[in-house]
């Protein structure tokens, strides 16, 4: 096997010129070592509460809500229960916290 010449590479069981000349450096590196990013101790550093929550179907909603899959898509998607249609299908998806505060919302309306 032959020493490698300098600024080469071996391309095809030939060694070829490098394009990057002698004056290509390493990449630097980084010490992150002395900078505290949290990592060792998440707990001590929680994180913002899931705005949306869990994402549901629509029978998680309707066990959540005590009715039937009808029901929710009948009586409380017209009064405005907060839901996205996912992809060409056009399936349901709601989110945990936003069907709870539908329904607060809508019960201190009401009562």
């Amino acid at each position: 096997m032959s020493a490698r010449p300098e600024n080469t590479m071996r391309s095809g069981g030939e060694w070829h010129k490098s394009r990057f000349g002698g004056h290509a450096r390493p990449a630097e590196n980084k010490d992150f070592a002395q900078i505290d990013l949290g990592q060792s101790c998440p707990e001590h550093y929680p994180h913002p509460a899931e705005p949306l929550g869990e994402p549901m179907d629509i029978r998680q909603v309707a066990q959540l809500l005590g009715s039937s899959t009808w029901t929710v898509r009948q009586r409380y998607l017209p009064s405005g229960l907060p839901h996205f249609r996912i992809g060409q299908a056009g399936k349901l998806r709601f989110y945990r916290n936003q069907v709870v505060r539908w329904v607060l919302e809508t019960q201190q309306r009401k009562g």
